[in-house]
């Protein structure tokens, strides 16, 4: 490419985009020089400065009273000011909660402090019934104020949020959560011991200890209990501790002293071996030991049990095996050791095991559980006792989580994304279902990205949606018949398009199976001009574990910001990310170094196509973290296209990585494959520009991953450069390393020099 001629290069842009060699022809490559250069670093950062002043509500979280009718809420206003709204659900009102000036005034008197009243700090806020009277917290002083003439007192904390509209009301328990361990029986006379390893139960009333097992040791002991609701049984683990590997790092440049400080901490990396916990069942009426027919829990710790209702002879607990491609419901019969399985979920690729909702009702010995079975994540209602399931949902669109279950009503609350033909698949919607799988109810039917929260009794609803270029709505509903009640806010994109900025613009082609739609959005200079080609950058994560174009309204970005520099930037989902079908997000099982690139590749030469003015023979891209992986796997495996890359903190070699994301899409045990597709192994095949990024203090990537990266490529005999910032942790570089970026882009891509910070505001005497 170096000794091509400039036409030359032309002709080659026209080829990869697809484009005539007329219409590429008739458009001239967007050079700026170093003055320009620096007005545009000037014009980006006031434009940036612009837009975070303009009023912008993506999302309105009510604070719900104890009437359960009314809610307050914090709405933003331009300026970066805000004002506090009252909303009467019962009778479809709205009103400022108070005059913002003379509470300021209230404000002021109680804490000796000026108060600004645009910006009034008021951490908690009670109305009563009238709203005619406020308690409310701030600077950590109590007032009780009279809206009728704002005369206040000093008063107490009395009072309590009943309802957090911002938690989910039911959350499924992490598989890494411990377990706690409750040495007391259920019915108080009884108490475990653990004695050498050993286990002993004592009887409260006789004061007589008994020893139940008899082969635990201090290397291997017993743990991990816990008791039958009837206090007749007790199951634990034999426990074969393993302990976890360290890795380490040194802060080079700590305040106060003249040496490096080193920081160690335990972290698992993919292929390490985990404590495992074989269980056992002791009868302490008999006081007799069981063993239980089951193989060793080696990944996760003990699971929680769940007994049947009114028979505390059986509990059954979920197992996860190590690889993510079996996971099982599992019945133990405490009187014999029998095992069965109530469910058994296996896959030639993998199970997200993170994505597995369980919900358990003891009181019909049922439940409620997700599987990607049928090719996309749905519910099902299972018997455990019987194990006969029945779908709740199904279709080829995907449950994106459970909001709750109503036992009583027996419906599921949830969440949903690909119902609704001819919209965006990724857009949540909200629905509730009964467990039969019918009546299912569109609770936001409305296009867009939809955000809701729910009043205390469920009788109401809040719903916020909107997309990346549509300004946010949010309505206030009943549950009952998902009617409006009341419109609380109407975003509008006129006072951000008033500042010059070019909202981004959706854009979706085909994947490589020339079949499935690829999203993504695009993100043009403001002041573009039609007749010149501008490099392209792309923003990638493709992390398996998400999606991750942005899908809320998104006035103001980082993307954006870099474009007005003289970009057109864009992020996609790929093949191989989460929330489409089964098979889509397969592409990425033992194949991370995948990441989509072949549907993101084909995306680009189709927006080339629709917009001439983006150049993808000039095409770079940047991430942090997986994205940091991605960015340079982007150099190293598809050289032909992509020209320039800034990784920050990437996660370059899977085996160095942490165990748990890693195994979970490249499997175990560790093989060829996590070599194979290593940055670091295939770093000589390295032909772009590249900045690598890293803090020295990471703790989510271990920072030798970069520096392992860097010797390779060192030893390659590679150009590249680096940056390691001092004290930092996980991050792109800070603002110190996002202004790197931008200056590499500009010098690889653009072919121009950014600013000389280093002459700025210097005083030459």
């Amino acid at each position: 490419m170096k000794h091509l001629s400039f036409l030359a290069t032309i002709v080659i842009g026209c080829t990869l985009s697809g484009l005539s060699l007329h219409a590429q022809q008739s458009l001239n490559i967007y050079k700026p020089d170093a003055i320009q250069m620096a007005l545009n670093y000037q014009e980006a950062d006031q434009l940036d400065t612009l837009l975070r002043k303009v009023e912008l509500n993506n999302q309105i979280l009510p604070v719900w009273q104890a009437d359960k009718r009314s809610f307050w809420y914090k709405r933003n206003l331009s300026d970066k000011n805000w004002e506090y709204i009252y909303v009467n659900a019962g009778t479809g009102s709205r009103k400022k909660a108070f005059d913002s000036e003379r509470m300021a005034l209230v404000l002021q008197k109680a804490t000796a402090k000026l108060v600004d009243p645009g910006r009034l700090k008021i951490t908690k806020l009670f109305f009563n019934e009238k709203a005619d009277q406020v308690i409310l917290k701030t600077d950590n002083q109590w007032l009780k104020v009279n809206l009728a003439d704002y005369q206040y007192t000093s008063t107490t904390d009395t009072l309590t949020e009943i309802y957090n509209a911002g938690k989910p009301l039911q959350r499924n328990r992490s598989r890494w959560e411990a377990i706690p361990e409750v040495s007391k029986s259920p019915d108080g006379k009884k108490q475990l011991l653990l004695k050498g390893g050993n286990v002993y139960v004592k009887d409260l009333e006789t004061g007589k200890e008994v020893q139940l097992s008899f082969d635990g040791n201090k290397e291997k002991p017993y743990g991990e209990f816990t008791w039958s609701p009837d206090s007749k049984t007790l199951v634990g683990y034999r426990i074969d501790p393993k302990k976890i590997k360290e890795v380490h790092y040194v802060l080079s440049s700590v305040e106060g002293t003249t040496r490096g400080e080193l920081k160690s901490r335990e972290y698992a990396q993919p292929g390490d071996d985990f404590t495992s916990y074989t269980p056992t069942v002791f009868d302490v009426i008999y006081n007799k030991q069981v063993k239980v027919n089951a193989e060793p829990i080696d990944f996760f710790g003990p699971p929680e049990l769940h007994w049947r209702k009114g028979d505390n002879r059986f509990y059954t607990y979920e197992k996860v095996d190590r690889g993510h491609q079996r996971f099982r419901i599992i019945e133990v019969d405490v009187q014999t050791g029998k095992t069965r399985n109530i469910l058994d979920d296996q896959t030639k690729t993998f199970i997200y095991e993170n994505r597995i909702y369980t919900r358990y009702l003891p009181e019909t010995n049922e439940m409620i559980w997700s599987s990607e079975k049928d090719g996309y994540n749905h519910l099902y209602l299972i018997n455990t006792i019987t194990g006969k399931q029945q779908p709740v949902t199904k279709g080829n669109w995907v449950v994106r989580a459970v909001d709750s279950v109503d036992i009583v009503k027996r419906e599921v609350w949830f969440r949903a994304s690909g119902i609704t033909s001819g919209e965006d698949p990724y857009f949540i919607h909200h629905y509730r279902i009964a467990f039969d799988g019918k009546r299912r109810v569109d609770l936001t039917p409305e296009k867009g990205n939809h955000q809701v929260t729910f009043s205390p009794d469920r009788k109401y609803y809040l719903d916020t949606y909107s997309q990346v270029n549509v300004g946010p709505v949010s309505v206030l509903k009943e549950v009952a018949n998902s009617k409006p009640v009341l419109t609380l806010e109407e975003g509008t994109t006129a006072d951000f398009l008033k500042t010059g900025v070019k909202l981004p613009e959706v854009f979706v082609s085909k994947a490589r199976d020339g079949q499935t739609d690829i999203w993504g959005v695009v993100w043009q200079p403001s002041k573009m001009d039609p007749n010149k080609i501008y490099p392209v950058i792309e923003y990638i994560y493709a992390g398996p574990h998400d999606s991750f174009v942005p899908k809320n309204f998104l006035p103001y970005s980082e993307m954006q910001s870099m474009a007005e520099l003289g970009f057109i930037v864009v992020q996609i989902d790929g093949m191989g990310t989460a929330n489409r079908s089964k098979a889509f997000h397969d592409i990425c099982w033992q194949n991370l170094a995948d990441a989509g690139f072949p549907d993101r590749i084909l995306w680009m030469k189709e927006l080339a196509k629709k917009y001439p003015q983006a150049d993808i023979s000039r095409v770079g891209i940047y991430g942090t973290s997986a994205g940091g992986q991605n960015s340079t796997g982007a150099l190293l495996f598809h050289p032909e296209f992509y020209k320039a890359a800034v990784s920050a903190c990437g996660c370059h070699d899977n085996r160095i990585d942490k165990q748990w994301w890693n195994e979970q899409w490249m499997g175990y045990p560790v093989g060829p494959h996590y070599g194979e597709q290593s940055n670091i192994t295939n770093a000589a095949k390295l032909q772009g520009d590249l900045l690598l990024i890293v803090g020295e203090a990471d703790e989510n990537v271990p920072p030798e991953s970069t520096f392992r990266l860097a010797d390779a490529l060192i030893k390659a005999n590679k150009d590249f450069e680096f940056l390691c910032v001092p004290g930092m942790g996980h991050s792109d570089g800070g603002i110190y390393g996002r202004r790197k970026k931008r200056d590499f882009f500009v010098k690889t891509l653009l072919k121009t020099e950014p600013p000389k910070r280093n002459l700025e505001n210097v005083v030459i005497k």
